[in-house]
């Protein structure tokens, strides 16, 4: 996968594929990327005039584009069960999720519409309850893809049972690095399980390195000392969103791509570079904790891989 680029993604000819938070940053360089390949590409997100923006900038560079958008808000579980019913309602089947959408290091704590903390809420069980329920379509395909956006930050991550939604002690990165933590676990426990269960969902896992995004930029952790660090070092350890989603798009659509795998840039500290396999610390590699936390995601959402897949 030495220097893997865009020319490299075979066609998409025929392949539907969503990807939540593809209004800006990663998202938006990852549905470019499909789309340029053929692919019919829904974009999500919660900002509809963003949403269509994003849909012009495709259109403008790939005329031909299969494109639209969905309004989808992945922090209101109400969001995501009326999107996952609108998809279904017009799609058979379901080629390739791009789990993507994201906030970063909140200075302060915030709750979802359902009651989890933002982080955690929005980066990890939003995307847990949408894979759910989009199951069904993912198993009409052939070889279908769920690619999970997780982060560097995963190293840092604990899953702490005791105090989940931290209610008790909040602090922005620990929270973010739970939650990266959380969806490269969730990644490799959906492997697990759709291999157990038959499902023929292959499940990977990417991260972007140091991409320069407008979560970085103008999110609500600038100006924290990290935000301050991470601009002095942005000129020597840094790349740009496009070439941030490499690691996304090879893990999307590479055959070379593994099930079960975790790709990111091949740089220093994986901070930059073309997409390979990437470092997973033995934290993240908890199979009773993974397990653990599949069965409390279930319970906390109300929504159950195994029930859904029964009935459908």
């Amino acid at each position: 996968m030495t220097d893997w680029t865009t020319a490299d993604i075979p066609s998409l000819s025929g392949k539907t594929a969503v990807v939540t938070g593809a209004t800006g940053g990663l998202g938006y360089e990852t549905a470019m990327a499909l789309a340029g390949a053929g692919a019919i590409v829904i974009l999500t997100g919660r900002d509809d005039a963003k949403g269509l923006r994003a849909i012009e900038g495709i259109c403008a560079r790939f005329p031909g584009a299969l494109i639209a958008y969905e309004h989808l808000d992945l922090a209101n579980l109400a969001s995501v069960a009326d999107f996952a019913g609108r998809f279904a309602a017009g799609n058979e089947q379901l080629d390739l999720l791009v789990n993507n959408a994201g906030v970063m290091a909140l200075p302060k704590r915030r709750e979802t519409e359902d009651g989890f903390e933002m982080q955690l809420g929005t980066n990890y069980l939003g995307h847990y309850v949408l894979t759910a329920r989009l199951l069904p379509q993912l198993r009409r395909a052939t070889a279908s893809r769920v690619v999970n956006l997780s982060s560097l930050a995963h190293r840092s991550g604990v899953i702490d049972f005791d105090d989940l939604q931290a209610k008790h002690s909040y602090r922005p990165w620990r929270a973010y690095c739970q939650s990266k933590l959380a969806m490269l676990m969730f990644s490799l426990e959906l492997q697990r399980r759709s291999d157990a269960a038959g499902w023929g969902v292959r499940s990977m896992a990417a991260h972007p390195g140091f991409a320069r995004t407008d979560l970085i930029a103008n999110g609500p952790g600038a100006n924290t000392v990290q935000w301050r660090v991470g601009r002095l070092l942005q000129p020597l350890f840094s790349q740009s969103a496009a070439e941030g989603a490499l690691p996304t798009l090879f893990a999307a659509t590479s055959p070379a791509a593994e099930p079960g795998g975790y790709y990111g840039p091949n740089g220093f500290y994986e901070m930059k570079g073309a997409p390979a396999a990437a470092k997973i610390m033995p934290h993240a590699k908890d199979f009773a904790v993974a397990a653990m936390l599949w069965d409390v995601s279930a319970t906390l959402t109300g929504i159950s891989f195994d029930e859904i897949a029964a009935a459908a």
